[in-house]
Parts: structure tokens; C-alpha cells; sequence
């Protein structure tokens, strides 16, 4: 009975140990916020979007569910394309109709900064859904770089958007990360 006494002990000394290392590497996390702006250029000669599939069914749905998309688009310090908005990155990816009875995209994208910024190279892996509501929620599941093991949120907006599919969206970023 003694030994098994000890054993519970030993193996609770453990947990508590590797506990307390946990949480003091979760402590010394930087938190970085930053606020950019996509630019999701999909008409015109410098569209940045490629369609790349649709279901059958996709041009019947008032969602287009179905359609997949791969982007290339600006990332910028302001909601321009030009001065005084300077090109901080791009965002590479893809996004999913994927929403059947109301508007809502699957996001899998990164933010990728550009060698002369700040965070020269750096990137931000943001992948979760973004359904059409006026401010939206969207996870940060990674990141190299500068954000390397990045975790945290992105809030959004639209800022400006038409009817051919173009549009501006500021990005609230809120990332901890080693």
C-alpha cells in the first residue's frame, strides 16, 4: 500500500511540474495585434482570383456553394491600392462557397509579408469559416517567420465591396506567438 502511496505521489509531483513548465512557456508568448487590409481584386485586368471549381449546381445556388477560389490579392497598411496605402504583403490561398441556405466562405489563407516589412517574410495562417454578418471571426491556426507557432483571431468588417465581387476588408489580427 506504501509504494502505491508513493507511486500516486510521484506521478502527482509529475503532472504539477510539467504543468508549472507549461504555463511559464505559455508566458513568455509575445502578443502581437496588427490591422491590414485584404484586397480582393477579382475583376479587371489585375484580378488576382482564379476560379478554380464549381459543383454542378454552383451557378443554380444563390450562395454558389460549391465554387472554389484561389487568390493571390494586395495586402496593405490602409484600405487603397495606392498612396498613401503602402503594399505590405499578399494573401495566398483559397476560399470555399461553402455555405448551401445562407452566404458563407471557408478561409484558408495566408498572410504573407513582404521581405522589406517589418516582419520581413513572415507569414500567418488564418484557415476557419466567414459567414456573411457584419463583423466576422476567423482563427489564426499558425505562422512562420516572426509567428512562428501563431495562435489567435482575426475580426473583420467590409469596408467596401461591389457588385461585381471586389472588395476591401480590414483585418484586426490578434496573435500570440514564440
Amino acid at each position: 500500500m506504501a509504494a502505491s502511496s508513493s507511486f500516486v505521489l510521484a506521478a502527482a509531483a509529475l503532472l504539477l511540474l510539467a504543468v508549472t513548465a507549461a504555463a511559464e512557456a505559455a508566458g513568455q508568448q509575445k502578443e502581437t495585434w496588427m490591422h491590414v487590409y485584404w484586397h480582393d481584386v477579382v475583376t479587371g485586368p489585375n484580378s488576382m482570383v482564379a476560379k478554380v471549381a464549381e459543383a454542378p449546381t454552383s451557378r443554380a445556388s444563390a450562395t454558389v456553394f460549391g465554387t472554389v477560389y484561389v487568390i493571390d490579392d494586395p495586402l496593405t497598411d490602409g484600405p487603397s491600392l495606392t498612396a498613401p496605402s503602402r503594399l505590405v504583403g499578399h494573401v495566398q490561398g483559397m476560399y470555399v462557397s461553402a455555405g448551401k441556405e445562407t452566404m458563407s466562405l471557408l478561409m484558408a489563407m495566408s498572410f504573407v509579408f513582404a521581405a522589406d516589412e517589418p516582419y520581413n517574410g513572415s507569414s500567418v495562417a488564418i484557415f476557419g469559416p466567414n459567414p456573411a454578418r457584419p463583423v466576422r471571426e476567423i482563427p489564426v491556426v499558425g505562422g512562420t517567420g516572426a509567428f512562428r507557432f501563431a495562435r489567435g483571431y482575426c475580426r473583420t468588417t467590409t469596408y467596401w465591396y461591389n457588385a461585381a465581387g471586389d472588395a476591401t476588408v480590414p483585418y484586426d489580427i490578434h496573435i500570440r506567438h514564440d
